[in-house]
């Protein structure tokens, strides 16, 4: 029988409980469901073994130190933690070991903020990563020889995988399970762990109403909720503009500088959002789907669909569909 394979996972002071035991736990319920192949070893490394302080309060038990860990890595995992401001803490020493023990390793994953981590140990120079949509900007801003694309839920680049926010910690171990054993795994161990059946690393991690943060604006935030309610009226920056009692050219630079993003990009987005929705929980059929969020037409789904989640409306349901 083959050697197992070798997941380690990097645990250090306030590392985030979840971003641990997510994909061992995906890693886990993978062994149980799988039946030949070769299984997952998961082991948590720490810098001095024994014990860690998690953020959550719950501590950890190592299974070796960092020192201990030696060069037979298959997969190695780095979560990340934040401090009181919400900051990625970096640690020098952490950072050090991880450039060491990557050199080695088969492939290397991050999970949310661990991805800073990868960062500041030159793994993703040149690459395209994500992490949590909070510290995107960040990570571009430390790091301007990575492309940082705040949106997907996983990206991957050659061995280096980099994971977005908390939960998605298990879609991206999922994703490490079928690379590793196939599709049909992957999906035995979703419907395990009552997961969507594993979503594409291409999906959004946050729907319209996460996107955009409130603004200063009172009008703005319930205009923006009228939209959300009211997808099939006429949205067209005229129609909303007259709305507000404003000049569309005044309206259309109100709307901007609160939200970041023109009135009509916005009111895609938020039928996009709506028309995902009806995907994954009904059969009405497309051109209903259409009409009902306002996108008018299959064509004019298909497009938006094309442009904003990079796949077509059949095959996110294919993807996704979650009725009975």
């Amino acid at each position: 029988m083959s050697a197992p394979h070798r997941v380690v996972v990097a645990v250090f002071p306030d590392v985030d409980l979840l971003d641990v035991t997510g994909p061992a736990e995906v890693f886990a319920v993978a062994n149980r469901e799988m039946s030949g192949g070769t299984p997952y070893q998961v082991l948590l490394a720490g810098p001095d073994g024994g014990q860690v302080h998690t953020s959550a309060g719950v501590r950890l038990a190592t299974d070796l130190s960092f020192d201990q860990v030696g060069e037979r890595v298959d997969t190695l995992v780095v979560p990340g933690a934040v401090d009181g401001r919400g900051r990625p803490v970096i640690d020098p020493a952490l950072v050090g070991w991880i450039a060491e023990t990557a050199r080695h390793a088969g492939r290397v994953a991050s999970v949310c903020v661990g991805a800073h981590l990868l960062a500041a140990a030159g793994l993703l120079s040149g690459r395209t990563a994500t992490t949590h949509w909070a510290t995107a900007d960040r990570l571009a801003a430390d790091h301007p020889d990575v492309t940082v694309d705040p949106d997907p839920i996983y990206v991957r680049s050659g061995n280096v995988w980099t994971g977005a926010g908390i939960t998605a910690c298990m879609d991206l171990a999922l994703a490490l399970v079928a690379e590793d054993h196939g599709e049909r795994l992957a999906l035995a161990v979703a419907r395990h762990l009552v997961m969507y059946l594993k979503r594409p690393g291409g999906q959004s991690q946050f729907s319209v109403p996460l996107w955009l943060a409130p603004g200063e604006r009172r009008d703005i935030g319930e205009l923006r909720s009228w939209i959300t309610t009211n997808l099939a009226a006429d949205l067209s920056a005229a129609a909303l503009a007259e709305r507000m009692c404003l000049s569309e050219r005044h309206f259309a630079r109100v709307f901007r500088k609160e939200t970041g993003v023109t009135p009509a990009a916005y009111v895609e987005a938020a039928r996009v959002e709506a028309a995902r929705r009806l995907l994954e929980g009904t059969d009405e059929p497309l051109g209903q789907v259409a009409a009902a969020c306002g996108l008018g037409s299959v064509e004019t789904l298909h497009r938006a669909f094309r442009r904003r989640l990079g796949t077509t409306p059949a095959a996110y349901r294919r993807r996704f569909r979650t009725a009975a």
